[in-house]
């Protein structure tokens, strides 16, 4: 099934006017130079707010029939070769801790690979209409900022003898303790990108339809989370669309997941078609 665009346009305008930011039917983002990374940059409050409203994702299996997450608010900021957004949403429950059963808060932006007349499907595209993909985590965010991934990390009350590397024969730093490291670390060892210690909480992946999710090229995506009480507050970052000159539009997409409500991989909550223009500064 298609869904019809959501006509909300994301306008590019210079930052200059010193007017208190409003909330609009479109997601505006202001012209600047510098863009922030942190959520809580003062040069958030130059871009209106646009709330985008959720929808259950119960197109394809596995589905999520029940709405859990709202709305997405939305700002956009533009220096003309990289655009920013800030996704907040409520969720007073903190999920980035990894583990058996242990689902991840989350959220994503997604933008067509090519700009075209006729839109890929709004669930992650299709064969031959793939969309870009970038990815951020909660427990990517906590690695990122600073936490580890060790039992005791994880679960610091926990009771633990030693790890097998840590076993006193195994001279530190040595090719025997790297390697017993490696075999009680398998994702590590079978090289897995998901694995181990993490440069950036976000990712960049492509899809050509629901179950093709992949690494996709590198558009350069940065990120950066943090939660404050009742709600999550995210950064994502990536070149501009290829094309996307002024007067121009494309169309965007947004996803959430609420790890407290079991939702992971296609259980989510996300948005139809959005449009994304850019308009110079005045």
């Amino acid at each position: 099934m298609r869904y019809a665009g959501i006509s909300v346009a994301i306008l590019l305008m210079s930052a200059g006017c010193g007017k208190s930011p409003k909330q609009v039917t479109e997601v505006v983002a202001v012209e600047r130079a510098a863009l922030p990374s942190n959520p809580t940059d003062a040069a958030w409050d130059e871009a209106p707010e646009h709330q985008a409203k959720l929808l259950p994702q119960d197109q394809v299996e596995p589905r999520v029939l029940t709405p859990t997450t709202g709305e997405v608010r939305v700002r956009a900021l533009t220096n003309g070769s990289e655009v920013a957004f800030r996704l907040e949403w409520m969720d007073d429950s903190k999920s980035d801790k990894p583990g058996p059963a242990m689902m991840i808060d989350a959220c994503a932006i997604q933008i067509p690979a090519r700009m075209e007349k006729d839109l890929p499907e709004p669930q992650m595209g299709q064969d031959g209409k793939p969309v870009q993909v970038t990815y951020w985590r909660a427990d990517w965010q906590a690695a990122v900022d600073g936490r580890g991934d060790t039992i005791r990390d994880l679960y610091p009350n926990a009771s633990i003898d030693h790890y097998p590397q840590e076993a006193k024969p195994l001279a530190p730093g040595s090719d025997a303790q790297k390697e017993m490291a490696l075999r009680y670390s398998p994702a590590r060892a079978l090289g897995n990108i998901r694995g181990g210690p993490r440069a950036a909480p976000v990712e960049d992946l492509v899809a050509n339809g629901p179950g093709t999710l992949s690494p996709g090229p590198s558009l350069g995506a940065k990120g950066k989370g943090a939660h404050q009480k009742d709600h999550w507050s995210v950064v994502i970052s990536r070149k501009l669309p290829e094309g996307l000159s002024p007067n121009q539009r494309t169309h965007i997409a947004f996803a959430v997941w609420q790890g407290s409500q079991r939702e992971s991989g296609a259980r989510k909550m996300r948005t139809g078609w959005i449009t994304l223009s850019r308009r110079s500064g005045s």
